[in-house]
């Protein structure tokens, strides 16, 4: 009985890790944001954390399986396992839809990430001046980044490692996009290249580079959560809220700039209305109520995974 619950148990963390890899893949939506609202951040960050000094003495003294248990491998596996079967799976099917349906996809976020950052602020136990003010300060910083202009960077080998190692810590915080940063830094097509092209040398970089900031930053935001959990929420919250800045899906591009590859990407950009984008784009379709229907759906979809996860916890405790 207890085998087949821990199955269960691990195949909905497979599935959030799914869930997880395909937000991680689009910029402007953070993989941490899936985790909190699926209920698996807590466990995600002090699983993270455990793996540590104290790990490999434990598997000095204990054994594989003893260590293997204290850093929760079992669930971390089967977060991972999610996580690279949507990133490769999805990688190309979600460039397609970003280039083919860009304000479909920006809407279903935007409804995901404004119903986020409601399920963050009800985490809140109290509300003070304090909290407000970092709330708002997190909102001026997620705008702020939303407004930076795009670097190019050359996929040298010690750049993609320092790029992981930034990347990954947006990736764990809700409402900061890991693919975001990456795009600001220059390497998004290196990296999104490198997964579909099966460039294994560059990817292992990376990778070593998101490993080596994960393990350094959970420490960071577990401290943070045990010693100031509100202030810790709030900031979190305006993260999400300042974040809605770069997912609007109606922009109108105000100038251009060329990467190494010479493909016109947008540098800067202005949020508009949707009467506004058919007007500026030549009488382009809005999908006014398309885009609108996604935006709900984000939203109820959200208020359906909280059902999930509190149920999830119930089931726990029992």
């Amino acid at each position: 009985m207890q085998d087949s619950v821990d199955k269960r148990h691990l195949l909905g963390v497979y599935a959030k890790g799914i869930a997880m890899g395909a937000a991680d893949v689009v910029p402007g939506v953070s993989g941490g944001t899936v985790a909190f609202i699926t209920g698996i951040y807590a466990e995600l960050l002090d699983s993270i954390k455990s793996i540590n000094p104290k790990a490999l003495l434990i598997l000095f003294k204990g054994g594989p399986r003893v260590c293997w248990q204290h850093i929760n491998g079992n669930f971390l596996l089967a977060l991972m396992l999610g996580i690279l079967t949507s990133v490769l799976s999805l990688a190309q099917v979600i460039s397609f839809l970003l280039v083919n349906h860009p304000l479909l996809v920006w809407s279903f976020f935007f409804g995901l990430i404004a119903a986020s950052s409601v399920h963050i602020a009800k985490q809140i136990s109290h509300w003070q001046i304090s909290t407000m003010v970092i709330l708002v300060l997190g909102l001026a910083a997620a705008y702020g980044v939303g407004e930076l202009k795009p670097s190019e960077l050359a996929p040298e080998l010690s750049l993609v490692f320092l790029s992981g190692c930034i990347a990954i810590c947006a990736m764990i915080l809700p409402g900061i996009s890991g693919s975001f940063i990456l795009v600001l830094l220059g390497m998004y097509g290196h990296i999104l290249g490198a997964v579909t092209d099966f460039n294994w040398l560059l990817l292992a970089t990376f990778a070593a580079g998101c490993g080596i900031g994960l393990l350094s930053f959970s420490h960071l935001l577990s401290w943070l959560f045990k010693r100031f959990h509100d202030l810790t929420l709030a900031l979190l919250t305006g993260f999400l809220l300042g974040s809605l800045n770069m997912v609007w899906p109606w922009k109108h591009t105000l100038s251009f700039y060329e990467n190494s590859k010479g493909v016109k990407l947008a540098l800067e950009q202005e949020n508009i209305l949707p009467a506004t984008f058919q007007t500026l784009s030549g009488g382009a379709d809005p999908n006014t109520v398309f885009c609108l229907s996604l935006m709900v759906f984000g939203l109820v979809l959200v208020v359906f995974l909280e059902k999930i996860a509190s149920k999830s916890v119930e089931i726990g405790d029992q």
